[in-house]
């Protein structure tokens, strides 16, 4: 059964302020997870009766640059308006928001599927505020619901494309390519998963659309989706009707449920919000900013394949994360381009995935990644050595130096002990000696390992090769 799917995606945005107040905005805030609800409040952002709302000049700019990373048109003028409806996490009873003349439209996105092109057309990229957080209490009576406003007013860009993901899979790799590009923008927290929320609109045969609500981040998106698609096919299969509605996806059990019947957007009252005025976005603004765009994901990888001569799947992972290319362009400068793009885009991805967190947000320093890999180009670690560090480091935080000495790793210095540790390894394997003597090259990689399983890979393959051809002599 054919699927059409569409998304609607808000970003947080990371500016010092919210959007239509003074008052710290929480994305911002190192350790932010420590912060004391509704301390972060004013009278605007918590909907008093008299307070006026003031718009954040830095989010439009924001906004315009990531609508141009987007390959929008900009509007000349935008205007704000309310989106009214009752929520216990809206306490002015409406959404401050853009509905009839959005900041952009019609743009692009070009995804790499499984080494072919495609594109997704985005029909608008609009400005508005964030709720606030209802936190959900158990009691022996039933429970209740608590409201935290530090949340509210905190700058989203909500981007809306056309129905034209044919998988969940191209929905995941839209979301991660956003993220990618905000990154690089400077605009969001990439190391934030819940700074991405996303609603999926989803379809088959044709029919008519569910929208699963409340997906948070890139991993649970192609979750979601299949399991709505394959809920779809069993209800059509079963002689039902897909009905318009919302569903909500539940992560711990892997589901969606019925939230309620779609509303029309007709039914959200939105009218043009009178406290505040229309904004002109003047060419030359774009033109400013345009010129102020750094070399986005897609120009990066490009340009890493043709400098550096890397391939596009190495250079797809050196470029996934800002942080991430960044860190590769320095180490290279110090050791070359194959070691640092071997290392960067292999061992340290992958623990770092393992580890679930990014390069930003695992707190490694810049000059202890460079300082490891340039150990190791000198010869100082081992392949195995190396590894095992960059693991620790990426567990604990901590240098490589310290690292290293936690472990009890580092190169053998001591030849002496070198060729004790040898002598031992071919007394053990009387077998394997005599089996190279009869000409057996096998047998020679065989006591290579295990004079690097003996030294735990503090001495590299050729060394003990050398060596052990030493003492057979």
């Amino acid at each position: 059964m054919s699927m059409m799917i569409g998304l609607e995606t808000h970003v947080q945005l990371n500016s010092k302020s919210k959007l239509l107040c003074g008052c710290a905005n929480p994305v911002s805030i190192k350790g932010k997870t420590n912060i004391e609800p509704n301390t972060l409040t004013c009278p605007t952002c918590l909907g008093m009766p008299g307070a006026k709302p003031r718009i954040n000049q830095n989010i439009i700019e924001s906004a315009i640059k990531a609508a141009l990373a987007l390959n929008c048109e900009i509007a000349g003028e935008i205007y704000f308006s309310r989106k009214t409806y009752f929520y216990p996490d809206m306490s002015k009873n409406f959404q401050t928001t853009q509905y009839e003349v959005p900041l952009a439209e019609k743009g692009m996105m070009e995804l790499n599927v499984s080494g072919t092109k495609k594109k997704i057309r985005i029909r608008r990229l609009h400005i508005e505020e964030d709720p606030a957080k209802l936190i959900h209490k158990s009691s022996p009576t039933g429970g209740y619901t608590l409201v935290d406003y530090n949340r509210a007013g905190t700058p989203l860009i909500e981007i809306v494309t056309e129905p034209d993901f044919s998988t969940p899979e191209e929905a995941r790799l839209y979301l991660q390519k956003i993220g990618q590009i905000f990154d690089y923008l400077g605009i969001y927290d990439f190391a934030s998963e819940a700074a991405l929320k996303s609603d999926g609109n989803l379809s088959i045969n044709g029919g008519e659309r569910v929208e699963v609500k409340n997906i948070t981040g890139t991993k649970e998106i192609e979750k979601a989706l299949n399991y709505e698609h394959i809920r779809q096919k069993n209800v059509v299969r079963g002689g039902g009707i897909i009905t318009l509605e919302s569903r909500q996806w539940n992560p711990q059990l892997g589901v969606t449920k019925t939230m309620r019947k779609k509303e029309t957007e007709e039914d959200y009252g939105y009218t043009f919000e009178p406290d505040l005025t229309k904004i002109e976005i003047k060419k030359s603004l774009i033109e400013k900013l345009k010129k102020q765009l750094p070399e986005l994901p897609d120009q990066r990888q490009k340009r890493f394949i043709k400098e550096y001569g890397m391939h596009e799947k190495e250079a797809e992972k050196l470029t996934s994360e800002k942080a991430i290319s960044d860190i590769f362009e320095k180490t290279a400068k110090k050791i070359g381009a194959k070691i640092a793009a071997g290392w960067i885009s292999g061992p340290l991805k992958k623990t770092l995935n393992y580890n679930d967190t990014t390069y930003a947000g695992s707190r490694l320093k810049d000059e202890w990644i460079i300082s490891l890999l340039s150990s190791f180009a000198k010869k100082d670690y081992t392949d195995h050595v190396t590894e095992q560090i960059i693991r620790k480091m990426v567990e604990l935080k901590t240098d490589d130096k310290s690292a290293a000495k936690l472990l009890g790793l580092g190169k053998i210095e001591d030849k002496g002990k070198i060729k004790d540790i040898v002598k031992k390894v071919i007394e053990a394997n009387e077998v394997a000696v005599n089996d190279y003597k009869g000409g057996n090259e096998k047998s020679l990689h065989f006591l290579v390992g295990q004079v690097m399983r003996e030294t735990k890979g503090q001495i590299d393959a050729n060394t003990a090769k050398k060596e052990i051809l030493s003492e057979l002599k």
